[in-house]
């Protein structure tokens, strides 16, 4: 009935005499919390079109594609074909292959596909093992986590050494696995005194494994994290963990300040 008599009155207004048509809304009703705009206000700006991909997992319009150009290997360049990225094997006694994004992000939207080796070779930590790295501090856990035991803040979907999943969704070896998550940096303050912490939600194949967690800090292997003072960009990283590890449709979206969540100034927003 609301939206009729709305309707009605936008009509009325944009009767005869070629008067300008009215934006939908009002202007009469209260003030909302965050003390700008009105319930149903008139004037309130609208969102930004954005245009879905074509299907699940293609990027939308306003993405940023990390296609196979889009990064800097720290040691030899990974195996690339028909798109998809491939952890180089190491030599006797070589060090970590990590991939680095050109680009330098602080709070995103990532979508990203990995595959662990089909037949899996070893077993816990040494069976398809990788990781996203966040500002390059940030791990979430890629593992093999398919009838794979292993220590649980170590299993894929784990905020490395700190939190488990909440569940495992893990697909068999050989199959594509999707990731879709949401990284909130930290905030200092100009002392370098934390003020906030970076904030993860992840869903892995579809499925909430982690829910607006919060880090304890930049990620140690078989240490306690802490935080030290950064910058507000710093780029993506993926692990070589000596496991071939394919990634494909690897995209970022970055965020406005509007899309933190709500405590972040102890009020609505």
């Amino acid at each position: 009935m609301k939206r009729i008599l709305l309707a009605a009155a936008v009509a009325a207004s944009a009767g005869s005499g070629g008067m300008a048509q009215e934006k939908p809304g009002f202007r009469d009703t209260p003030m909302l919390p965050d003390g700008k705009w009105r319930v149903h206000d008139a004037d309130r700006p609208h969102p930004a079109v954005v245009t879905p991909g074509a299907e699940p997992g293609a990027p939308p319009s306003d993405a940023v594609v990390l296609s196979p150009d889009a990064w800097t290997p720290t040691g030899k360049p990974w195996i690339v074909k028909d798109g998809v990225m491939t952890v180089p094997p190491r030599a006797d006694g070589e060090g970590e292959n990590a991939l680095v994004s050109k680009r330098s992000f602080g709070d995103v939207q990532l979508h990203l596909e990995f595959r662990s080796p089909n037949p899996p070779e070893k077993s816990s930590q040494d069976r398809g093992n990788s990781g996203i790295w966040f500002m390059q501090r940030y791990e979430l856990q890629i593992l093999d986590g398919y009838e794979n035991p292993t220590y649980a803040d170590g299993t894929v979907g784990a905020i490395y050494a700190w939190k488990p999943p909440l569940v495992n969704p893990s697909r068999p070896p050989g199959e594509w696995q999707s990731y879709d998550i949401i990284f909130e940096r930290p905030r200092f303050a100009p002392d370098g005194k934390l003020l906030r912490p970076a904030y993860a939600t992840a869903f892995l194949n579809g499925v909430l494994v982690q829910n607006r967690q919060p880090w304890l800090g930049s990620t140690v292997w078989r240490k306690v994290a802490t935080y030290e003072a950064h910058g507000d960009a710093a780029p993506i990283q993926l692990q070589d963990h000596d496991s071939a590890v394919s990634f494909r449709n690897i995209w970022v979206r970055p965020l406005p300040e509007a899309a933190l969540s709500h405590d972040a100034t102890g009020g609505v927003q």
